[in-house]
């Protein structure tokens, strides 16, 4: 984002809705107050450009010129602006399709636990650098990432759960690390997920994402009593009108062979 100098009446109203504090108001050599942004700082949410969240009196905000976008810009917009839709996923959002619901391709069957982890937030946000921390512990323990996740696409090896070098300063308001494992390592991964919260310097958040069992149960349910979590009461229930629904992994499968 940029604003224009000859609009700007340095009101300040801006600098309100700025989660990255990118936005400060100084007077320039003509002694008149003018707001610049720090395209350093500035995280590309859009946040200051959002007709319903704020509105320059002057319209003096304007999106960079797709020219002057470095790489840097393009990923810190589709991480950090919730309008935005990835050319990677095709959806809008850090995460995939269903990174808050399991009713559309079955990516987690039962006998399966999804997770995601969530790094950072609005003011405090995240970078690439510490998002690598957690990538890095859950590749030493053979976790495969999701390919359909935007960060895929930053990778310099999966399976080492490293990014390429150019992209460890980027920051971004927040990203999500989702991926599915075998539920009897629910216990073992959850442990390193506790070590992995103590190491980022972030906001950091766990989701889990599991299917009843045949007696109705919800087996990740009991894992969080198990380990001392405390389950949030929003917690979400699908019952697959998505799409036709896949709980069995074997179906899964067959499925995707065709």
């Amino acid at each position: 984002m940029i604003i224009d100098q000859n609009r700007c009446i340095g009101c300040g109203i801006c600098t309100l809705y700025c989660p990255a504090d990118a936005i400060t108001v100084r007077m320039n050599a003509e002694g008149k107050r003018k707001a610049e942004i720090d395209q350093n700082t500035c995280l590309e949410c859009g946040n200051c450009i959002r007709r319903r969240v704020v509105k320059c009196p002057a319209d003096a905000i304007c999106e960079l010129p797709e020219e002057e976008r470095s790489i840097g810009h393009r990923m810190r917009r589709f991480f950090s602006d919730p309008s935005t839709t990835h050319p990677l996923t095709g959806v809008p959002g850090r995460g995939t399709e269903e990174v808050k619901t399991n009713d559309v391709t079955g990516r987690v069957c039962r006998g399966e636990l999804g997770i995601c982890l969530e790094l950072g937030r609005p003011v405090l946000g995240t970078s690439v650098r510490e998002i690598q921390k957690a990538t890095t512990a859950l590749a030493e323990l053979g976790v495969k990432l999701e390919d359909c996740n935007p960060l895929y696409d930053l990778l310099e090896d999966p399976g080492k759960g490293t990014f390429k070098e150019e992209f460890l300063d980027e920051r971004f308001v927040s990203a999500i690390i989702e991926f599915t494992i075998p539920f009897e390592r629910g216990e073992e991964i959850l442990n390193k997920v506790r070590e992995i919260a103590e190491e980022v310097d972030t906001v950091f958040s766990l989701d889990m994402v599991c299917c009843y069992d045949e007696d109705g149960t919800i087996p990740a349910l009991e894992l969080c009593q198990k380990m001392g979590f405390e389950p949030r009461f929003n917690s979400k229930v699908n019952v697959g009108l998505g799409r036709p629904y896949v709980i069995d992994k074997e179906e899964r499968d067959r499925r995707n062979a065709q």
